[in-house]
Parts: structure tokens; sequence; C-alpha cells
């Protein structure tokens, strides 16, 4: 299993706009466009999971810079979150 970040995608760019681009390549799995959780507004990115490597590597060759809806995507293999702790805030432990 292979994820894909797409990023520079039109605001209105749907799943399945996207899956259908992916599917030239191969078998996907799960498209995901991420959203402003207080607006429900997409961000204009999202990850694509694909279940074949060398598939996904195609598809991340022939499909970065081709255009959707108007807009050049970047496409790339997608990188591991970071770890953010768990915590909100770094704490002061400095007692006076």
């Amino acid at each position: 299993m292979k994820n894909i970040f797409v990023g520079n995608l039109n605001f209105g760019a749907t799943e399945d706009a996207v899956r259908s681009m992916f599917e030239a390549y191969g078998t996907v799995e799960r498209v995901n466009i991420i959203t402003d959780r207080d607006t429900g507004q997409a961000k204009g990115f999202g990850f694509v999971e694909m279940s074949v490597a060398a598939d996904a590597d195609r598809a991340i060759a022939g499909l970065n810079g081709k255009e959707l809806d108007g807009r050049a995507l970047n496409v790339n293999e997608a990188r591991p979150k970071p770890d953010r702790g768990f915590g909100g805030g770094q704490r002061n432990n400095n007692r006076w």
C-alpha cells in the first residue's frame, strides 16, 4: 500500500474526479480530500492510497504537473505525519 499526496487541488475538486485520474494507473483503495473541520471547505490537498506500489509510482510520474480543473497538480509520495506529541503546548515546570 502506498500513500500519495495530491496538492494544488481546486477547492471544488471531488473525490470521484481524483479517483478517476488515478484509476488509469491501477487500483485505488481510498481517496481523501482534506477539509477544514470548522467550515467543511476543502483545503486544496488530499491523499490517494493505491494497493500496488509500482502502480502508485507510475501514477506519481504520470500525474505530477497534470491539470485538474485548471490547476497543475503537485503529486508525490506522502511523508509520514510528524509526531506532534500529546500535549497542547510546552509546559513550564519552573516553580517560583
